[in-house]
């Protein structure tokens, strides 16, 4: 059986498309887009006409590709641009009557859940305690377990499309808003657990996009980034650099693979730093998989639990 995940975040909407065989799962195909539908949202706010009509385009554009490949099913969820609008509900009501498609709002915690069980399904051993970073645009996650149980789950209203918009009013930023972004960040992680991952997991946007600079790559190679192991010195560095860069430098610099990213990645930069240095993580594991895939993995349980032939 051939299911299609679309993941609808902040800042991107990702495709994946994953055929199910004996238990097994074969990716397909993968695909993104960066449209950004919580550019300038704010709790209470609306997503706007603009946007709506992107994500319109984007999700019709992926309904040519999922007919394609002949998918049974397809699971579409929204995270936190759409926790936050007022409007979502008169959206997800739209991309029905449009695409056909059905987006689920998801709550914070239930991303928490989709985002480890994405990650650790390409762990060869699962016996230790994994710790899973996922740092959107609008929300970060931070996902504590082992072999698929979680022990520890929390969604923080930080991510680095708010946050830029929130924080940056200078390109590239001011040394002093920056401090004063990595104090909100410190504020806001307080009260973390004492954790002690045997492997710690970065997924989403910042550290696949850290990971092609760290490599020199021009162009996203999806092969090369799974796997990859960014240092805390790694992320110092690249901070520091991304920080003395207009967001005009940055995409001139490193072309297409910070396309759509190259104004908010600082933001992510500094997220992941700071949450290393709390936590005393000395380096993290970069996983190009995530929510589309643990949506996925938990459908497949539940499909097992009744009993269906998949």
């Amino acid at each position: 059986m051939n299911i299609a995940s679309i993941d609808i975040g902040t800042n991107t909407v990702i495709l994946l498309i994953v055929k199910i065989t004996d238990g097994k799962f074969m990716t397909l195909h993968n695909e993104f887009r960066i449209p950004r539908i919580g550019g300038g949202l704010k709790s209470g706010g609306k997503i706007t006409d603009e946007k709506i009509r992107e994500l319109l385009k984007v999700l019709s554009e992926y309904k040519l590709i999922i007919k394609k490949y002949n998918c049974s099913q397809i699971i579409a969820i929204a995270t936190n641009a759409f926790r936050i609008a007022t409007n979502s509900n008169n959206i997800v009501a739209l991309v029905k009557n449009e695409t056909g498609i059905e987006i689920e709002i998801i709550a914070g915690d239930e991303e928490a859940e989709y985002s480890f069980l994405g990650a650790v399904l390409g762990l060869s051993n699962q016996n230790g305690d994994v710790l899973v970073i996922d740092i959107g645009g609008g929300s970060t996650e931070l996902i504590y377990g082992r072999s698929g149980k979680i022990f520890y789950k929390n969604s923080f209203p930080i991510g680095v499309v708010i946050e830029t918009e929130r924080f940056f009013k200078h390109n590239p930023p001011l040394n002093s808003e920056v401090d004063y972004f990595v104090d909100n960040v410190n504020k806001t992680f307080e009260g973390i657990p004492v954790l002690s991952p045997v492997i710690t997991i970065a997924i989403a946007g910042t550290p696949t996009t850290l990971a092609c600079i760290k490599q020199g790559l021009k162009i996203y190679n999806e092969d090369l980034v799974e796997g990859l192991i960014l240092k805390s010195d790694d992320i110092w560095n690249l901070r520091k650099e991304l920080s003395e860069l207009s967001s005009i430098q940055i995409k001139d610099k490193y072309k297409a693979i910070v396309t759509g990213r190259e104004d908010v990645l600082l933001a992510g930069t500094i997220i992941l730093f700071e949450l290393m240095k709390l936590l005393n993580i000395s380096d993290v594991v970069v996983s190009t998989k995530g929510i589309r895939y643990g949506v996925v993995y938990k459908k497949y349980i539940n499909l097992l639990s009744e009993n269906k032939n998949i």
